[in-house]
């Protein structure tokens, strides 16, 4: 019997001492995730993560510059990291496998929509169940986010690592949004809203994140980023 049947079978019977033992023993399901997280990525070296929409077709001009963000980042020795999907996720494998570069994905088991490209780097595809455990391989393992256009996913990534470096929980990398014309309603609201009629943030949060076009100036806000301060653990 699996675990999900055990479980199952133990809230249809009421036996609520199963359900917690089981609830136990997830510790170690857990902690086997972030341990192989860990000493994988560890062996990497530098990368930046690249998101956006699972959805993104190969004819969007998003999915175009997602490639070219994974082989500019390539270009300069660091490797891609994405959630392993299709769509944007692909883009940036994609580029960064075609220019010989490391290609990581993080990929994680879901009904639909998600299951792993073809350009991760066979011996850097990593498989998921849980989202915290593969939020926290993304914030450690990442020197800057290269954000296009996605859904609640990409918002939640988004908004952690914003947060994260906010508040002085991990060290600040560059966060770029790319396409003004998706974002930029976003940004309005946070900075006319969140900002100057709520004051529920201060306006050096704005400084956080940059929103930028293009593949080229996507990946030179990165460089210049490191230009200035020196690479080293997020935390």
């Amino acid at each position: 019997m699996t675990s999900e049947e055990k479980i199952r079978s133990a809230f249809e019977n009421k036996n609520w001492q199963e359900i917690k033992v089981t609830d136990s023993w997830q510790i170690f399901k857990i902690m086997a995730e972030f341990v192989d997280g860990f000493e994988k990525l560890a062996k990497i070296g530098p990368c930046v993560s690249i998101f956006g929409s699972a959805r993104t077709a190969e004819t969007s001009k998003y999915y175009e510059i997602a490639v070219e963000c994974g082989r500019l980042l390539t270009d300069r020795g660091y490797g891609v990291i994405t959630g392993g999907g299709p769509g944007i996720m692909e883009a940036g494998n994609k580029g960064a496998h075609m220019n010989g570069g490391k290609s990581v994905g993080l990929n994680i088991d879901l009904p639909f929509e998600q299951f792993h490209n073809k350009y991760i780097d066979h011996n850097k595809l990593l498989e998921f169940d849980y989202f915290f455990i593969r939020k926290v391989m993304f914030m450690k393992y990442s020197q800057g986010f290269i954000v296009l256009p996605g859904g609640m996913g990409t918002m939640d990534e988004l908004f952690e690592a914003i947060t994260l470096i906010q508040t002085g929980k991990i060290a600040r990398f560059p966060i770029v949004l790319v396409g003004k014309d998706y974002w930029g309603g976003l940004v309005e609201w946070i900075k006319n809203t969140m900002l100057e009629k709520e004051h529920n943030i201060h306006a050096e949060d704005l400084n956080l994140f940059r929103v930028v076009d293009s593949a080229e100036d996507a990946a030179e806000h990165i460089f210049r980023f490191y230009d200035k301060y020196v690479l080293k653990p997020n935390f």
